[in-house]
């Protein structure tokens, strides 16, 4: 439809800038991002899946152009020149298998973690790529549909330069598919979110991607290969059902073991992580206060412990001074009858005389 977006010289030399490498490149980075985001949100290194990511972009694209040439055997044979040439020449599912495969072998043996759980992470993202790339297909007129019938208000017409036949209504298949593949990137991120067990999400891409693309090639009428009554890629399409058929019984049955059963802390730890530092920090923040307020309340219980024992030796010391005033008037009251005693003898005395 559009297969060079713009054009421009730096000097005497021409720069194109072609729709489906755009495209290409938006997918790539807009996966990246949404990895990256989800990988943070979810408490894991963002770095696993940026390198994983690259290692599944360089190898996604050897298997495509490799499954390709699988596919044109028959025309490599003729012309072998075709295994130099990088222009065109890719198959989906040779993309999709190699760029899953390889990112295993580099989280399980090279960074030795298990695969399964950051593989419900990147699928999500997986399906926005495609989505993207397929809007690139749309522009640069490969993986065209086949001839639509006269009149037909969805159908649409390539110009001359496409790889699509020009001037003929066709079936938009590459719309199709990228319209599904974005909706499918909701649909997985909605279904990761409510997940029971790992492995969930990648199931469900297997299932729902192999059924949209057994149905868009019905419609398709580009040169891509053919196995008996079926397209290589409706052949392969009807393996990954049947294998995402029993890998999500194996993943549901081993969930149900307690062993390995996904905890709520083992499927969203960086949420959990969040908490606790949360309930730490605000139990240290409790902690001094609390010491301060015990603190206090002792330093007031000493305080009226003080007073008290200062009242008290006030009291004594009254009560001494009452003993001692009590004494000395006993004491003088004593001497006074001591001395009436005295002069009454006297007087007796003389009145003897």
């Amino acid at each position: 439809m559009c297969p060079v977006l713009f054009s421009f010289n730096i000097g005497d030399i021409p720069i194109n800038i072609y729709g489906y490498g755009t495209m290409i490149a938006i997918g790539v980075i807009g996966a990246f991002w949404l990895s990256s985001h989800l990988a943070k949100k979810n408490g894991y290194d963002p770095d696993l899946f940026f390198y994983g990511g690259i290692i599944g972009l360089i190898f996604g694209l050897i298997g495509a152009k490799v499954l390709y040439w699988i596919v044109e055997f028959d025309r490599v044979i003729e012309d072998p020149s075709m295994l130099l040439s990088l222009d065109g020449g890719f198959v989906v599912y040779g993309g999709v298998i190699a760029g899953i495969l390889t990112p295993i072998f580099y989280v399980k043996k090279i960074r030795k973690e298990p695969f399964l759980d950051k593989a419900d992470i990147a699928f999500p993202c997986i399906a926005l790529a495609q989505g993207f790339g397929r809007i690139g297909c749309f522009l640069a007129g490969c993986c065209y549909g086949a001839e639509a019938p006269e009149g037909a208000w969805y159908a649409v017409t390539f110009p001359e330069g496409s790889s699509a036949p020009a001037g003929i209504p066709l079936y938009p298949t590459q719309l199709v598919s990228a319209i599904g593949m974005l909706l499918l990137a909701g649909i997985l991120l909605f279904i990761y979110k409510k997940s029971k067990f790992r492995g969930e999400t990648v199931c469900a891409y297997m299932a729902f991607y192999s059924v949209g693309r057994y149905l868009i090639e019905m419609i398709r009428n580009d040169d891509r290969g053919v196995v008996g009554p079926f397209s290589t890629s409706q052949l392969i399409s009807i393996v990954i059902f049947l294998l995402a058929i029993v890998l999500f019984i194996i993943f549901y049955k081993k969930n149900l073991a307690p062993s390995s059963q996904m905890t709520p802390e083992e499927k969203w730890p960086k949420k959990f992580a969040d908490k606790k530092a949360a309930e730490a920090a605000s139990k240290e923040e409790v902690a001094p206060e609390s010491e301060t307020a015990a603190t206090a309340e002792s330093n007031e219980a000493t305080a009226e412990e003080k007073e008290t024992e200062s009242k008290e030796t006030a009291e004594v010391l009254e009560s001494n001074e009452a003993t001692a005033e009590n004494q000395e008037s006993e004491k003088a009251a004593e001497e006074e009858a001591k001395e009436e005693s005295e002069e009454s003898e006297e007087i007796v005395a003389e009145l003897k005389e």
